[in-house]
């Protein structure tokens, strides 16, 4: 997908110097800051039936006890 930002003139020449210094062109240094950001911002499943955390529920003790009510 190809997109158009602004970036700040500073922010150009750094990007710059970071191309040139790894010796690769700018999409790619582009590409990889933005999976270096998704990496450390995306939301991380904190809560999940029986799997994670202090809420861990055993699987076959939960079936059992939800079949009593039937």
């Amino acid at each position: 997908m190809r997109t158009l930002i602004d970036i700040p003139d500073r922010q150009v020449e750094d990007l710059a110097a970071i191309c040139a210094a790894k010796k690769l062109p700018r999409t790619e240094v582009i590409r990889q800051a933005i999976t270096a950001y998704i990496a450390t911002q995306r939301p991380v499943a904190t809560e999940a039936f029986g799997l994670w955390g202090d809420k861990a529920i055993n699987g076959l003790e939960y079936q059992t006890k939800i079949r009593a009510e039937w």
